[in-house]
């Protein structure tokens, strides 16, 4: 009998041990580089690891990313509309048809009204839900927002200043928020992220913690049953310093980081992490301040000449191969590349020549300084890799560079700032890491019409034949037309460069070996609800 009872008692804790692990929660924990938590509100600041992890997740838009695939760039997919189209009578209007029967994370509708609060948040100053930190977003990631207006419960539509047939490549970028949200918090924004705010997305916030984490749970209400996140939980931590981060992951404080310090790679691999790196559509460059009153890239020989005097393959491998040189804004085995009459490469010889032709010569040395961060989305390892820049400047052709280090977000206010405003601080260069991922983020980095503040065209770069070029794209339905004149504008930004290109990044992450599922896409976002923790 003793033996039975004893037998029957390790039975019993067998099936609560198993219905206990049948049942218990499943924790994500990733270790961001941001230096804080992206704002809550239903934009996030930060960049795109800001819309990576505390956008998408939470909140949609009418346009979102396919990030299932890894063998082409992400394109897009039906959101909070399932549809939509360009107005037959007029070509600058788009028509979007709603998705039935969403409901945001507070349990309130989604429809075409919430639509229209929200573009009124973004774009109409005198609307009591205006939010000037996102608006300021929104207006330089869509620069052509004209009017917009509600046809029905279930669709509206929007009319830009000009043809765009990119433009839903800028609408992915909108995304949307509970009016109830804004209620709730007695109508001010500051207080809406500690409710949390309500999306619509596959996950919902549960707490924020400034500067230390943000807590994401399932939401089990999402309107796409077949889209429903596999972890219970998600965790983001933000640790700007990437050994810090390394740690983080081997100790088993998280399960994920962004962007693995490269002379840990190896170890980690022996270790037994996973370790991914892939192709996406990423440009880590020098924004030239062209605009500047008394800048010296007012000249393009000079703009070229940096562009033959740095060392591409030799910041590749400080690296450890987690990037790319970059010899244009987008990869040179890109199809719509082009033929442009430069073809960079490491050659001081002429990088000198085309500075002394300028008038800066070893006797007389082009010097400026250049705003960096510290850490960031998409930023890789400014420190060491601008360092190294700044030495191999000096010594290949007597180019003297100041660094002015800022945090991540205070980098990004100042690319929409204009030429000579004071919080440049008199930088003439700045390095932030951007998307190369479609004709609509061209538009906005380059075309004449954005300039800063307005826009992201913060060097106040114009080329006439750029502009032409970019206005065949908007306004032709031919792909054949659309991709000659693609084109024709790289060909532009390559020879008259608005930009030191640099690298391109291979997107390098480590993770513990229970996650499972993760897709590198090419794109600067991630598809959290492919992923499982176990």
């Amino acid at each position: 009998m003793p033996i039975r009872k004893a037998s029957c008692a390790a039975a019993l804790l067998t099936a609560l041990l198993s219905s206990h692990s049948a049942t218990a929660e499943t924790t994500l924990r990733i270790a961001m580089t941001a230096s804080d938590i992206p704002t809550a509100t239903g934009l996030p600041n930060n960049g795109f690891e800001g819309m990576r992890f505390l956008g998408y997740p939470i909140f949609e838009g009418l346009v979102l990313w396919d990030l299932t695939k890894t063998d082409k760039l992400a394109g897009l997919r039906p959101g909070l509309a399932e549809k939509w189209e360009q107005d037959p009578a007029d070509n600058k209007t788009w028509i979007f048809h709603l998705r039935r029967g969403v409901k945001f994370h507070d349990g309130t509708d989604f429809n075409a009204d919430a639509v229209i609060w929200n573009l009124d948040r973004y774009f109409n100053n005198n609307s009591p839900q205006f939010e000037p930190p996102s608006s300021a977003m929104s207006r330089a990631r869509v620069p052509i927002m004209g009017s917009y207006k509600k046809v029905d419960d279930h669709a509206v539509a929007i009319t830009t200043t000009k043809p765009a047939s990119y433009f839903p490549y800028m609408a992915v970028y909108l995304l949307f928020t509970s009016p109830a949200s804004f209620e709730k918090a007695g109508k001010e924004w500051a207080k809406v992220a500690t409710l949390p705010a309500a999306g619509t997305g596959p996950f919902r916030i549960t707490k924020i913690v400034p500067r230390q984490e943000a807590n994401l749970a399932r939401f089990d209400g999402y309107w796409d049953t077949s889209r429903k996140a596999k972890v219970d939980n998600v965790v983001l931590m933000p640790i700007p310093e990437a050994n810090s981060r390394l740690a983080a992951l081997r100790s088993g404080q998280v399960d994920w980081i962004e962007v693995p310090p490269p002379d840990g790679l190896a170890s980690l691999k022996s270790a037994g992490f996973t370790v991914t790196t892939g192709s996406y559509p990423h440009v880590w460059p020098w924004f030239y301040n062209i605009g500047a009153t008394n800048s010296p890239f007012k000249d393009v020989k000079v703009r070229q000449g940096l562009n033959y005097c740095i060392d591409r393959d030799g910041l590749v491998s400080l690296l450890n191969g987690t990037a790319e040189p970059s010899v244009g804004w987008l990869k040179a085995s890109d199809s719509d590349f082009g033929s442009p009459v430069n073809r960079y490469k490491y050659d001081p010889a002429k990088g000198k020549a085309l500075l002394a032709e300028a008038g800066y010569t070893a006797a007389k040395p082009l010097s400026f300084k250049a705003m960096i961060s510290n850490s960031g989305s998409g930023q890789m390892l400014p420190l060491p890799m601008n360092e190294f820049l700044q030495q191999n400047l000096k010594e290949a052709c007597s180019v003297n560079v100041e660094f002015n280090v800022t945090e991540w977000q205070m980098l990004l206010t100042a690319a929409r700032a204009t030429p000579d405003a004071p919080n440049l601080q008199g930088a003439m260069a700045l390095n932030i890491s951007s998307p190369s991922s479609d004709a609509g983020v061209m538009a906005r980095y380059f075309s004449s019409a954005n300039f800063s503040p307005n826009g992201f065209n913060f060097e106040q770069w114009k080329d006439d034949e750029f502009d032409d070029a970019l206005k065949t794209i908007s306004e032709s339905t031919d792909p054949k037309v659309i991709s000659a004149a693609y084109r024709k504008a790289h060909e532009r930004l390559v020879d008259n460069p608005p930009w030191l290109f640099i690298v391109h990044d291979l997107n390098p992450r480590a993770m513990s070996t229970k996650v499972k599922g993760f897709v590198s896409p090419q794109s600067w976002f991630v598809d959290l609800t492919l992923v499982s923790v176990q």
